[in-house]
């Protein structure tokens, strides 16, 4: 199921606009803001992250198992598929990129500045590290949206990908300091392997000698960042180097993250169809 489950979840990306309509979080949050707001929970983050990412998963978990045994468990089929929905990355990455895109091409480099600051949370000092740090946004924040989620649906079930998106939700939504810093430990030790995947699924759709370069340094040392280690994979495998002032980079990229995507489909297929 969880192939065909994949495979829906492309078809509906590519031609509909029903991820727009299943993420939505107001729920959650207005829930999180009650949450935080007892007076017996204050400085107690530990027991928060408990109630607020447990409490969803708990509900969710007793709903998919009430469902397996009816219908042959085909009634799992569309909530796996909202759940895996939902769990993607909020918003289109490359529209968030066309402001930027656009005030580069025109040769207008402070309004670029302007443009990566306000809606890619983007800084640099020079336009070549400008650059590059729009790239390595590219590619983490699709990690994050998209890559990570398929990681662990496929590895352990709808239920993990929920939770690596509620971590996410909790990392840039929540009020307790202390919450917030467990919700973005706990995403940092979710994004370690399917980090380390994907950087090298895009040696393979790349150049992997150069990639293998960045690769061999940083691909098992445990401290190593997981952004940098798939922004500098990414850079190496599209032969895209820092000082390539041309925003078509962005554009290699891409395309680099469409031909990884097929490598994994491919991985995932040949893991549901040929059970070792």
């Amino acid at each position: 199921m969880s192939f065909l489950v994949l495979l829906l979840v492309l078809l509906l990306e590519k031609n509909t606009r029903w991820r727009s309509g299943v993420q939505r979080d107001d729920l959650f949050l207005r829930g999180l803001s009650r949450v935080e707001a007892l007076p017996a929970l204050a400085g107690k983050p530990q027991l928060l992250l408990m109630l607020v990412l447990g409490v969803p998963l708990l509900l969710l978990g007793l709903l998919l198992w009430s469902l397996a045994p009816l219908a042959y468990g085909w009634l799992l089929l569309p909530v796996h598929l909202l759940l895996v929905l939902w769990s993607l990355g909020r918003g289109d990455t490359r529209q968030m990129l066309e402001p930027f895109r656009a005030s580069w091409q025109r040769g207008d480099v402070e309004a670029a500045y302007l443009d990566a600051q306000r809606d890619l949370g983007v800084q640099a000092e020079d336009g070549v590290t400008l650059l590059a740090q729009v790239q390595g946004f590219l590619l983490w924040r699709v990690h994050q949206g998209f890559f990570a989620v398929i990681f662990w649906y496929v590895l352990l079930g709808p239920l993990p990908a929920l939770a690596y998106r509620l971590l996410a939700l909790l990392a840039e939504h929540a009020g307790d300091a202390g919450l917030r810093r467990q919700a973005q430990d706990l995403q940092a030790a979710l994004d370690w392997l399917p980090a380390r995947l994907l950087a090298l699924s895009l040696a393979l759709a790349g150049n992997f000698v150069s990639a293998y370069r960045v690769l061999r340094a940083q691909l098992f040392a445990r401290r190593a960042s997981a952004a940098q280690l798939v922004a500098d994979a990414g850079r190496a495998a599209a032969d895209t180097s820092v000082g390539n002032a041309g925003v078509e980079t962005l554009d290699e990229l891409w395309s680099l993250l469409q031909r990884a995507t097929l490598i994994w489909y491919c991985a995932i297929a040949l893991w549901v169809l040929l059970p070792l």
